[in-house]
């Protein structure tokens, strides 16, 4: 099953991407409607858009499932219900189809909630209590924004047709269909984890790595930004909310991520901080550029997973980097994979991470802007930096700090084979793309500082990086010196606690209190048990049931008196 539909997304990854270039080169669009039913002057119909962009999304998911896929076939080679497992992404993958090319709001929902109730399905896979928890929280936390969908959809009554992508122009001026911009804004931050549902996505890796791969790095986290690319309807006043609530989250999970020692949890905070950056490059007006970024950070994020996956899997389902140490010497190709992704993610000069966030932190640093903005930009790079190098300290250097060395041996050659597919995108999709999507590049004249301000940001990160990561006896680290404020950083500002425990507390508490008082309580006393009690004291018939000899003969001659009468 795996290389059946490993080959089928393979080749129709392929054929989008041509599909994809010559839309691209021709400036194409079609857009393609069904009439399902017509019922008054509503018409409910199916629409298909197909664009370059459309179709280019749709070949990048395509082929990073084709690989995932390729890849579970021995990641997941001890598990009883691999085929459920595979079917379950390739459920996925089509909802994310039809989200991406619907502009119609009710085939969107139909996408968006596939996306949802899939991967919860996926996050549960592993079937236990931290799973479970993990689960409801992310369906919980989605539910929000489908509910913002539900209402765009009961607003777009009013217009007569829910195709939205008609209505962008109508809704930068009209003051009423700005209401339909904030319930899509809402919805997008939901699905793409912005500050103040963030809590979800570190939670979510619960979910086997592959899972993490596909769903929680380039297409589930992804609808959102997409959404917004999509419906670029973005007015004064909600880029400004936009921009400040995404640049919040990319600095808070750059900060959460330098404190964190779960492997996947370190990529899942390094994805969130990557949303942020897309969510406000596309707040400040290009979306274009957060299109670019989506695609590159999709590629070389799930190849990050796969290589997480791989070391995972050889140390026995251990994902403390505490514990890792000299991987290197074990696992060489994995950890060269690893290198490049962490390069790229950081921004190193001509690998493909470069080529986006450059042009992104170059764009941003071009417009007029305050100095909150500039400098929480810049910060987030050098904290991205950081969380990379101190990644590389624990896991790829230094001695070996497992338990055993008898299970490090880099054998699992079909997961080599599904990493080694991606790993030339990651390093020439960059400029290929930029060559691609861009066909007027852009011009960027800034002055030295600003342009040698990104290198400077690195140089501190990886500093930085080594200064957090010094662990050792001899050697007290500083995340341990200030334990409270660390655990605060590492939590993402309490945020999981305040969305499970600080919503939940009081109602389950309140809850608790009124079952006692009313429903086990005074209601029931008074209610079912003592109406009960009274019956059974009132009734005639209860003395008849108790079977004594003396009523028998009583009756009797009562019914001979009562005959005798008659008769």
């Amino acid at each position: 099953m795996c290389v059946s539909f490993f080959l089928l997304f393979l080749i129709l990854s392929i054929s989008f991407l041509s599909f994809s270039l010559y839309f691209l080169i021709f400036n194409m669009i079609y857009i393609l409607e069904w009439l399902i039913i017509s019922v008054n002057s509503m018409n409910f119909m199916f629409v298909i858009l197909l664009d370059w962009m459309s179709l280019m999304f749709m070949s990048f998911v395509l082929f990073i499932s084709s690989m995932v896929i390729f890849y579970s076939e021995e990641y997941m080679s001890g598990d009883l219900n691999k085929n459920r497992f595979i079917l379950l992404v390739v459920m996925f993958v089509l909802s994310m189809m039809m989200l991406i090319i619907s502009p119609n709001l009710v085939s969107i929902l139909l996408g968006w909630d596939g996306l949802g109730l899939v991967s919860y399905c996926l996050v549960i896979y592993y079937q236990n209590i931290k799973s479970f928890n993990a689960g409801m929280l992310t369906a919980l936390s989605n539910r929000i924004g489908d509910v913002a969908l539900l209402m765009v959809i009961a607003w777009m009554l009013n217009y007569g047709d829910w195709n939205l992508i008609f209505y962008l122009e109508i809704m930068k001026d009209d003051k009423i269909m700005q209401l339909i911009g904030m319930l899509m804004i809402l919805a997008a931050m939901t699905k793409s984890a912005q500050i103040p549902f963030s809590s979800w996505l570190p939670a979510a890796m619960a979910a086997p790595t592959p899972v993490s791969s596909l769903v929680h790095s380039s297409t589930l986290v992804t609808a959102g930004v997409y959404l917004l690319i999509r419906f670029n309807f973005l007015n004064e006043s909600l880029m400004l909310v936009l921009v400040f609530i995404s640049s919040m989250t990319m600095f808070m999970s750059g900060l959460g991520a330098n404190f964190e020692f779960d492997l996947k949890k370190i990529i899942a905070l390094s994805t969130l901080s990557q949303l942020g950056f897309m969510m406000s490059i596309l707040a400040l007006g290009d979306y274009k550029l957060a299109f670019f970024h989506l695609l590159i950070h999709a590629i070389f994020k799930a190849l990050l997973f796969m290589c997480a996956g791989n070391i995972i899997h050889n140390l026995g389902n251990c994902q403390d980097i505490r514990y890792m140490g000299g991987l290197i010497k074990q696992l060489p190709l994995t950890c060269t994979y690893l290198n490049i992704c962490n390069l790229s993610l950081c921004g190193l000069p001509f690998m493909s991470g470069f080529y986006s966030k450059d042009l992104i932190v170059e764009f941003m640093s071009m417009n007029y802007l305050n100095i909150y903005i500039y400098m929480i930009f810049f910060i987030s790079i050098g904290l991205t930096v950081s969380y990379s190098f101190r990644l590389v300290y624990y896991s790829l250097t230094g001695n070996y700090n497992f338990l055993s060395l008898s299970m490090m041996s880099e054998m699992s050659y079909i997961m080599l084979k599904g990493m080694s597919g991606l790993i030339l995108f990651v390093v020439f999709s960059g400029s290929m793309f930029s060559w691609l999507i861009f066909s007027v590049p852009y011009y960027i004249c800034l002055p030295l500082i600003m342009k040698m301000m990104t290198l400077f940001m690195i140089s501190i990160g990886i500093w930085l990086g080594y200064e957090l990561s010094k662990f050792k006896i001899s050697y007290n680290s500083l995340s341990m010196k200030y334990l409270s404020f660390s655990l605060f950083l590492s939590l993402m500002w309490n945020m999981p606690v305040l969305s499970t425990l600080g919503i939940n507390y009081y109602p389950i508490y309140f809850g608790k209190i009124y079952t006692k008082l009313f429903d086990q309580g005074w209601l029931e006393y008074y209610g079912g048990l003592n109406l009960v009690n009274s019956l059974k004291n009132l009734s005639i018939m209860q003395v008849l049931s108790l079977n004594h000899i003396k009523i028998y003969l009583m009756m009797l001659i009562f019914w001979l008196v009562f005959l005798l009468m008659i008769f």
